[in-house]
């Protein structure tokens, strides 16, 4: 689970399940909602959970709302809730033996989807990086329908110093690239960790030496798979390869 970090500082959430999700995790307190009367479709979701403490409650049109959450896929409900926490060590290999280490994703709905097949897939956490990298967004918990709310989270400074601690973990960094052996016959050896590059420039040139590289089979080699939708793949083939899933 994402805990808190002792400097709370509150941060805008939007949609049905991420809400739902923060408000199941109990890990951080919603401060207040904003929504549409009558209510929207799936609001009652909210409800029964909401938690005993006071929260103001506040209805507002629906073109506030767009304009709180900056996008109109809120589906009628904004939160202001307490900011997100990240692990404040690297994953240990024992305790968490499968990883996916996000390098330089710059799409927060591309990294909100990862989070969302991480979880799915059995993946024990998930690496960030501030460098280079989108934030761990209001639009990318939108995106991991709140599944963010449910895997820990470690954000590194940068890519290099995240490779350089999950091998010194003692991490099997698998690295999708288009030169690598094929992603259906890799192993996935335990402590695991898949690492997915920018959609953009791909994997940082500094780490493309610290680990295997795995290729996803595909039609033609002027084309690509989208960023989340490699990882999801990739995630699913260890995530079966070790029956975590």
């Amino acid at each position: 689970m994402i805990k808190k970090t002792k400097a709370t500082v509150g941060e805008l959430l939007y949609g049905i399940h991420p809400i739902v999700e923060l408000l199941k995790a109990k890990q951080r307190k919603l401060i207040s909602i904003y929504t549409t009367d009558p209510q929207p479709k799936g609001y009652a979701d909210i409800e029964k959970l909401m938690p005993k403490y006071p929260v103001q409650m506040q209805y507002v049109a629906r073109d506030v709302l767009t304009r709180m959450a900056g996008s109109t896929d809120h589906q009628g409900v904004v939160a202001w809730v307490h900011s997100v926490g990240f692990r404040k060590k690297m994953f240990e290999s024992e305790k968490y033996p499968f990883l996916i280490m996000l390098d330089g994703i710059q799409d927060p709905r591309n990294m909100g989807a990862i989070i969302r097949s991480a979880y799915c897939a059995g993946a024990s956490g998930i690496v960030i990086t501030k460098r280079g990298s989108a934030p761990l967004s209001a639009a990318a918990f939108k995106a991991s329908a709140g599944l963010a709310e449910r895997i820990e989270i470690y954000e590194a400074a940068s890519a290099i110093q995240a490779a350089q601690e999950l091998k010194q973990a003692g991490y099997n960094m698998y690295l999708a690239t288009f030169d690598g052996e094929n992603a259906l016959s890799c192993k996935f050896e335990k402590p695991c960790c898949i690492v997915i590059g920018g959609e953009g420039h791909g994997i940082s040139r500094d780490i493309l030496k610290m680990g295997t590289h795995v290729t996803l089979p595909q039609r033609t080699k002027d084309i690509s798979y989208n960023a989340s939708v490699a990882a999801g793949i990739l995630l699913f083939l260890a995530g079966t390869k070790h029956k975590l899933i």
